[in-house]
């Protein structure tokens, strides 16, 4: 890997406000630290202890590549940590008797409908708010498939396959938050984005903060978002949420996350005002499903449990009570997180995408503010780089692949191009261009590479580059053919708790002429059989006696697939002098020939 030469990144500080508490003397020495060992374009970091921040200051640049720094009204997207905020919503509507936790969410969305019946007549609002509905995530579906239509976006969840029972395990779920967020918008009429600025944003005197993208791009002092590759930052491109805004489309700096942090450490007031219920904070802070046992280890023996409240995580940390709620989205990462018992927030916004920055300049802040022996985390953080590195090379160097060499696929490549659809997902095209497939997911050109037999691996394609570095790591899609040896699918291991997603071909059509169609109109006989083809509403119908009529849809010069048969189509074959002599029938059972009578 190509090393980069730090020799700026990370020592520009804007001082927001200036720190006197004795806690945090000297506390920039290790986030600088952390800037430069994550190799992180910026960071923002406040600190609140009761009703009042005492501590903001921005590390870095939210504009890299001109060198424009952080402070501590800079914006970044926050991703998850939204969801305290959607379910809150239904905090405070259930404050007004506007709902019941224990409702069925189609009570107040009737057309909504999960994957069966034991899920649409038992799920309830709470298992959308801790993570029970028995649904893994499916995040593909909005990631790669993205609609700003959020009733849309709630209606593939009838084709969301379960993993588990209701309520038998906990597994993170988007749609879960997305189906709050309509909940809310059909209860008040308002969209969820206005009930976000009614309820929160202006009360909490959030001014900067928003919930779109079109928002972000708009706003001053808005930080770009970034990755690394090969030691290197690069700038990515905001990415859209569109309708999946409820779980994870909020923006904002540090200073106005702040204020929310004052409000859920002062049991839903903010001066004295309350913003949220108090009843409804003390439940959603506490256990409402287990995530898992994370047992003590030898290293940290005071640091246990993790459960989940409504729209937050839960954990003992060092004997504290620590909630807290990360966030990651193209380009940023997010950590928002508070002591309860301590009257201590920590707000941390970042950057960098899949960053560690925020957990790292969290547990350094907090072990200051709360008096606990201090951890090592950076000296940690670099422990579990190298081990990280070491286990990979070891798993790179005794992997077995499956990759079998010197296949070909079964078909030529204009027979793998189409539209591929799947209800609970999305649709996507597939297309030769200078003898090779591509295809497009949400806007972004993909390469479709062989790796063996009919399994392809779906390529990135960057400023016209194929990032050939993804060979034999990216996911695959594998082409399965039916009866009549048509390629009738793609399957894409989309979603690691189920089988592989299943994207339903159509093959792309042609516009055909009247007079064209007009060559292929006429009786054919096949022993006796005859079989006609004429035109209606200048469409080509096929007819035999004792069936119905077959409407054909044209893939290609003189080729016709039957629209509503899988796995049959036709062929008219022409004569030396070009025009149709025969047709040739192509079906599951066989392929047979028709002379024109």
């Amino acid at each position: 890997m190509k090393k980069l030469a730090l020799l700026t990144l990370g020592f520009l500080i804007t001082f927001s406000i200036n720190s006197q508490d004795k806690r945090l003397k000297n506390v920039e020495k290790e986030l600088n630290k952390i800037l430069e060992l994550t190799n992180a374009a910026g960071f923002a970091v406040a600190v609140v202890e009761g009703d009042k921040i005492i501590y903001a200051q921005g590390f870095g640049y939210r504009d890299y590549e001109n060198k424009v720094p952080v402070d501590a009204n800079t914006l970044f997207a926050i991703g998850s940590s939204t969801k305290a905020f959607t379910s809150s919503i239904l905090g405070i509507l259930r404050a007004d008797e506007k709902l019941s936790f224990d409702d069925q969410p189609r009570k107040h969305i009737p057309e909504l409908e999960f994957f069966n019946n034991n899920m649409n007549n038992n799920i309830i609002i709470k298992d959308l708010m801790r993570h029970s509905t028995g649904l893994p995530r499916h995040d593909g579906s909005w990631y790669y498939f993205p609609t700003h239509d959020k009733d849309s976006l709630l209606m593939r969840m009838k084709h969301h396959e379960p993993f588990t029972g209701i309520r038998q395990q906990w597994y993170y779920n988007n749609f879960g938050f997305l189906t709050q967020g309509v909940i809310a918008e059909r209860i008040t009429g308002k969209s969820w984005e206005d009930n976000l600025k009614e309820h929160f944003f202006t009360p909490l005197e959030m001014t900067r903060t928003n919930a779109t993208i079109a928002e972000m791009k708009s706003a001053s002092n808005a930080s770009y978002g970034y990755e690394v590759k090969d030691d290197i930052i690069k700038k990515m491109d905001y990415y859209d949420i569109a309708g999946m805004s409820p779980a994870g489309s909020i923006n904002s700096s540090v200073n106005d996350m702040s204020k929310w942090l004052m409000t859920w450490i002062n049991d839903g007031k903010y001066k004295g005002e309350e913003i949220i219920p108090e009843s409804y904070i003390n439940e959603a802070m506490s256990s409402q499903m287990v995530v898992g046992a994370n047992i003590p280890d030898d290293k940290f023996p005071d640091i246990h449990f993790a459960n989940y409240g409504y729209g937050w995580f839960l954990q003992s940390y060092k004997g504290h009570y620590r909630v807290e709620h990360g966030g990651n989205i193209d380009g940023f990462s997010a950590n928002v997180a508070f002591f309860p018992s301590d009257n201590i927030g920590i707000v941390v916004l970042a950057n960098q995408n899949g960053s560690s920055v925020p957990t790292l300049v969290r547990n350094i802040i907090a072990d200051r503010m709360i008096g606990e022996e201090r951890t090592d985390w950076i000296g940690r953080y670099e422990e579990n780089i190298e081990k990280g590195k070491k286990a990979q090379e070891e798993v790179e160097e005794n992997s077995e692949t499956s990759y079998v060499k010197n296949t070909k696929p079964s078909h030529i490549n204009l027979d793998y191009t189409g539209s591929y659809s799947n209800e609970g997902y999305g649709k996507f095209n597939i297309y030769v261009e200078n003898d090779s497939l591509f295809s497009k997911l949400n806007g972004d050109k993909t390469y479709l590479h062989h790796y063996h037999y009919d399994v392809f691996e779906i390529i990135d394609v960057s400023e016209g580059k194929v990032d050939t570095t993804q060979y034999g790591k990216s996911v695959k899609v594998t082409f399965t053919t039916n009866n009549a040896g048509d390629i009738s699918d793609g399957k894409i291991k989309i979603e690691p708790t189920l089988d592989a997603i299943a994207f339903k071909r159509t093959p792309n059509t042609i516009d055909v002429d009247t007079k064209t169609l007009e060559m292929y109109t006429g009786a054919y006989d096949i022993s006796g059989t005859e079989i006609k083809v004429y035109i209606k509403n200048e469409i080509l119908y096929v007819f035999v006696k004792g069936q119905p009529e077959y409407e054909q849809i044209s893939t290609a010069k003189h080729k016709f697939s039957f629209k509503t048969l899988e796995g049959f189509k036709i062929e008219f074959l022409e004569s030396e002098d070009g025009s149709i002599e025969a047709i040739k029938m192509i079906q599951p059972n066989g392929t047979f020939v028709a002379k024109r009578k």
